[in-house]
């Protein structure tokens, strides 16, 4: 396999403004439960193992539950999601995959009735953070687990 770049190293200043752009996005009413789902989500779908690996990571450390987070590609059929939660994953989807139709009304009407407008905009933000994050560590094939000392994902208990 073709040995691939380090963004961080290559370009600090513009890594560092993901960061800070991604930061600011959670800052709101979001839980960071549901947050932790829609980047899992997003990872899942973009192929992103470094991400997937992270967020699932992430979530475990703040209280998810393994049986949800095996869940998770199987949203839509899964008991386990609660209405907000199945609006927000909509909404994830639908952004990360952006048909050629655009936006189904339906995934907006569902985000606009689980969320407040601040929230949803909040949302989006999110969801268009992980994005970039996946573009980014995809492109670069970044190697699954290699933050989890910087990042305290080491004390992540996983057999």
């Amino acid at each position: 396999m073709t040995q691939r770049l380090n963004a961080m190293q290559q370009s600090p200043e513009l890594f560092k403004k993901l960061v800070d752009f991604s930061l600011a996005a959670k800052k709101g009413s979001l839980d960071v439960g549901l947050l932790h789902l829609i980047e899992i989500r997003a990872s899942q779908i973009n192929g992103c193992a470094l991400c997937l690996d992270m967020h699932i990571k992430q979530a475990k450390l703040h209280g998810e539950r393994e049986l949800r987070l095996h869940h998770l590609a199987i949203w839509r059929e899964s008991p386990l999601f609660s209405e907000r939660e199945r609006a927000a994953l909509a909404w994830t989807e639908a952004l990360t995959t952006l048909p050629p139709h655009g936006v189904a009304d339906a995934d907006y009407d569902a985000a606009r009735a689980a969320f407040s407008e601040q929230e949803l905009v909040q949302l989006t933000h999110n969801v268009m953070g992980i994005n970039a994050w996946n573009r980014l560590n995809v492109a670069f094939r970044t190697e699954p687990g290699s933050a989890d000392k910087a990042y305290g994902l080491d004390k992540a208990s996983f057999s």
